[in-house]
């Protein structure tokens, strides 16, 4: 079934296909088995119709996303379903949905269900999670990335059109890549976080997963807005501008590239530069130790303490029932005291302000996604340590306010696919979306 925005906008238009038709269709089609472990809680036919049918009748042409499916991260709230964050004893029954959701409603989209991730957002595995680990799309022995693990698979099998993710440290593209996707992390603050359970709420961002780039831009133009409510929300402000066909481009340093044992995907970032180059721009090495010195300071640092403030009442109260790895990597915010993290912030300061002098000789970073994939038995043997390692080239995303997109690079000789990201400073979100699309046709 093609369920391309595009495609499907025109077969309505045309008359061919009705939303009740296409959500019926779907339906029949699923895997009632869930073998991959996509969904928490997948709405039924009887529920994803009231949406549906609420749009027969009415023209497609006043509704940017008339009957087009998305899946959401169970830890954003779609009113009258369980909100559970993966924690069956966290979990609460939302009245409204979250601004971002209803946006996307108002608009036509069909929300078909509540996916699975990394229990209360914390990892970029997608394996620790009760609701069983989610397997990737393409070989299911290996991990699917999380923490927004069940938006990218559902999107990657062709259950959904798009889905929505929350990205903290990586977790709106890592899956993406591993799950041959595009992931958009937006600026923070240009999609409203009300609704949606924090992880660390200086840093959240709500992320969209897509097939082409072109999906991810109409889901984003309409997904973004100001909302009261939120207090990170960034009014609408002028975007930066487009990098023009003479663009520099940041890559690291050789002997700061990290692939983690990999032996194809080194060589696999050498052909994206140079698809980069193709595409106008100037490769530049850069000295990347000070986004990496940034990358260290989310984990390693008292930002897990705002992880234990996101749950703190809850995990007071039920300890034992966070999975054992989430629990053992929040309960190190008690590690940290008030000084500690007054000091973070004077490091992160220092830290910007480095990077800021690496952003006055190029325009856009590029870096792999991740140096490599593992399978599930590898990061069950060693949880920490490859989590670790999924996050070199994203942990600092968020800490110093970037915008990023995850697009394919190729796949490696197994099948499994290969991603790379495309990064810069706040507000450059289209920049990046129109540089992505400029990759693609090289």
């Amino acid at each position: 079934m093609n369920l391309n925005i595009t495609h499907l906008q025109n077969e309505y238009r045309s008359g061919r296909l009705f939303p009740s038709q296409l959500i019926t269709e779907l339906d029949s089609m699923m895997d009632v088995s869930d073998t991959h472990h996509i969904w928490i809680h997948r709405l039924n036919l009887a529920e994803m119709l009231s949406y549906a049918q609420k749009l027969e009748g009415k023209n497609p042409e006043d509704y940017p996303l008339y009957g087009i499916p998305f899946a959401i991260k169970d830890n954003i709230d779609l009113a009258n379903i369980p909100t559970t964050a993966a924690c069956a004893q966290f979990a609460y029954t939302p009245s409204i949905s979250a601004f971002v959701i209803q946006k996307l409603i108002n608009a036509g989209a069909i929300p078909i269900g509540k996916t699975n991730l990394d229990q209360f957002a914390t990892g970029l595995v997608g394996a620790r999670s009760p609701y069983g680990a989610c397997k990737n799309s393409i070989n299911p022995t290996y991990i699917s990335g999380g923490s927004s693990a069940g938006s990218a698979v559902s999107v990657a099998l062709n259950y959904v059109s798009f889905s929505l993710g929350t990205d903290t440290a990586g977790s709106g593209r890592v899956p993406a890549a591993f799950n041959h996707l595009i992931g958009m992390k937006p600026s923070l603050g240009l999609l409203s976080t009300s609704g949606v359970v924090p992880a660390c709420k200086t840093l959240d961002c709500v992320s969209i997963f897509a097939k082409t780039i072109t999906e991810a831009e109409i889901v984003f133009s309409i997904a973004q807005g100001h909302d009261e409510a939120d207090d990170y929300s960034r009014p609408e402000t002028t975007q930066g501008a487009m990098f023009d066909h003479q663009f520099k481009f940041g890559v690291p340093k050789k002997e700061q590239l990290a692939f983690f044992g990999n032996t194809e995907t080194p060589l696999l970032f050498e052909l994206a530069i140079k698809q980069l180059v193709k595409a106008g721009g100037m490769a530049v090495e850069i000295d990347f130790s000070p986004f990496l010195a940034t990358a260290r300071l989310l984990y390693e640092g008292p930002w897990v303490a705002e992880r234990y403030a996101a749950i703190e009442a809850f995990i007071e109260q039920n300890s034992d029932a966070l999975y054992p790895v989430t629990r053992k990597i929040i309960n190190n915010a008690k590690n940290f005291s008030a000084t500690d993290t007054f000091n973070a912030f004077y490091r992160l300061k220092a830290l910007q302000r480095t990077t800021t002098k690496i952003w006055q000789k190029i325009d856009v970073l590029l870096t792999p996604t991740a140096g490599t994939i593992y399978t599930i038995d590898e990061v069950e043997a060693d949880p920490i340590q490859t989590n670790s390692n999924l996050g070199y080239y994203t942990n600092f995303i968020n800490l110093l306010d970037m915008a990023a997109i995850a697009i394919p690079a190729g796949f490696q000789q197994n099948g499994l696919p290969f991603g790379v990201t495309l990064s810069a400073p706040a507000m450059h979100d289209l920049a990046l979306l129109n540089l992505a699309k400029r990759f693609n046709q090289n």
